[in-house]
């Protein structure tokens, strides 16, 4: 049987097989923030990046709310690859925790033992300094087995792995595309030599990537325009098959010449945009 600890370090979204991220989390509660404090706090709802915890009180709210970082830490390292980057305390009622996963039988003398040296919580306080004391605990152990800090957000990542954890390095690879599809628009004629130059680490299959998903939606917009027999207000079309002309052609601008625009646009689409033009003229 896979044990749970496994199950939440592994959890990845799966279309055959989804999984619901704050079930894992709840099933693993106390294994994460420590019984003290997942007696009193319960993970309720994930909306977007922002993961939503239910508090028995304000004051537990207040106290958890200092410890967010510590506590998103171990949220993280449970789930790295669930996107969670914010935390939120609300005061609630809390739902029945959920029954643990079977585990193998050990020794009564052994849990006595585990009893004695780890009683719970007495106080708010307590429950919050054993949560702190056991994320930092958890965190030396993983850098000394030769885990590395996130170069982006200091979380550790695990060795082997790249430099960045999951969650920044999807953050940089959307950055990266959407600066490529900036240039694809504003300076087509660069191609991927010269757009690879200004935005760094792009590779030649994400270029191709970014080029043919603007072009297929450029040509839907174009389309529409061809297909109503005329142009938007703010006559967005025209900015649109310039540089989907310059895109689709991987010509210089001052190798395009009429015959080249009308190749690529078609005569009906063609003399909607640049008839019109000339007629506004």
């Amino acid at each position: 049987m896979l044990k749970l600890s496994e199950a939440l370090g592994n959890w990845q979204p799966s279309a055959s097989e989804p999984r619901d991220p704050v079930a894992l989390l709840a099933a693993g509660w106390d294994e994460i923030v420590g019984a003290g404090v997942a007696k009193n706090s319960r993970p309720a709802k994930l909306t977007g990046d922002a993961l939503s915890v239910t508090v028995r009180s304000s004051a537990w709210g207040h106290q958890l709310s200092l410890l967010s970082e510590t506590i998103l830490t171990a949220v993280r390292a449970r789930l790295p690859r669930a996107g969670i980057e914010r935390l939120r305390f609300r005061v609630g009622r809390l739902s029945e925790s959920p029954k643990p996963v079977a585990a193998p039988r050990r020794p009564a003398a052994a849990a006595r033992r585990r009893v004695v040296e780890r009683p719970e919580s007495a106080t708010l306080q307590e429950a919050v300094s054993r949560l702190r004391e056991d994320v930092t605990a958890s965190r030396r152990a993983k850098q000394a087995a030769g885990w590395k800090e996130c170069a982006g957000c200091g979380a550790l990542v695990a060795p082997g792995e790249e430099a960045l954890c999951i969650v920044c390095a999807d953050a940089q690879a959307r950055e990266r595309a959407g600066e490529a599809a900036r240039l694809l628009f504003e300076a087509p004629w660069l191609g991927y030599a010269g757009t690879a130059t200004l935005v760094s680490g792009l590779l030649l299959e994400q270029y191709e990537a970014i080029r043919a998903r603007l072009l297929a939606a450029w040509w839907e917009t174009l389309s529409r325009a061809r297909a109503a027999k005329r142009l938007s207000r703010d006559g967005r079309e025209r900015s649109i098959a310039s540089s989907y002309v310059l895109l689709r052609s991987k010509l210089p601008p001052e190798a395009i010449v009429p015959a080249t625009v009308r190749s690529v646009l078609g005569d009906e689409l063609h003399d909607l945009i640049y008839g019109t033009e000339r007629n506004k003229d």
